[in-house]
């Protein structure tokens, strides 16, 4: 099994078998968030940014009920719209971005949610993270990995990466990861590092990837959590 030291992989064959490990730990391409379309799982991801999927999960099905289309939702009253996700934290950008990203699909997208990374981050609220899961999870376009905390965290004790800036870290992992596996492999790590490789606590003894990872039994810092 290759160890690949401090740096990066020089070349992707080098992170087969990382990926086939993972690939057997986490073989589906589930999306943690409840949606039915691209619209419903947009406003779930822009409602995610700090707080849990569970949390969100709670959230959407109010939110929906009383604004079921992306026309309703563009005409919401922001206040009305805070009070249904209060709970989800930074509620009012959160609102305002809900609102004005629906707002702008309405108008510029013809009511349809963009399937381009330009489009996307051109409506409020919509970061390059947004915009990966879209185009990857969704679509099944991807233009980029998902880079959030957790992702960051492994790819670093993996070795994947020196960086932890999440554009330098999508940078190097795309550099290395084939491009069939780039919807997939961000799911796949946000699983392991949830289920075991936290970041105050994680669970190297129970972990499948151990005899490849080069910070196993080291927290996380504030830089690489």
């Amino acid at each position: 099994m290759p160890r690949w030291g401090e740096v990066m992989p020089a070349k992707k064959t080098e992170v087969l078998p990382l990926l086939a490990l993972l690939k057997k730990l986490y073989p589906e391409h589930i999306i943690p968030l409840h949606h039915q379309n691209a619209w419903q799982l947009l406003c779930a991801v822009i409602l995610s940014a700090q707080c849990t999927d569970a949390r969100v999960n709670q959230i959407t099905p109010h939110l929906f009920k009383k604004y079921p289309t992306v026309q309703d939702l563009a005409a919401a009253d922001l206040k009305e719209v805070e009070k249904i996700i209060h709970s989800a934290g930074f509620y009012h950008s959160k609102a305002l971005s809900l609102i004005e990203s629906s707002k702008r699909i309405c108008e510029v997208f013809g009511g349809e949610v963009p399937q381009n990374m330009d489009d996307l981050l051109s409506l409020r609220g919509v970061a390059r993270k947004t915009a990966n899961v879209m185009l990857g999870d969704y679509f099944k376009k991807p233009a980029g990995i998902v880079v959030d905390t957790h992702v960051k965290r492994l790819a670093f004790r993996l070795g994947l990466t020196k960086q932890t800036d999440p554009v330098k870290v999508e940078k190097d992992l795309t550099k290395i990861i084939p491009y069939e596996y780039w919807g997939w492999i961000a799911i796949a790590l946000i699983l392991h590092g949830r289920q075991v490789c936290s970041a105050r606590k994680p669970l190297c003894a129970q972990c499948a990837l151990e005899h490849l990872c080069l910070k196993k039994g080291v927290k996380s810092k504030t830089s690489i959590v």
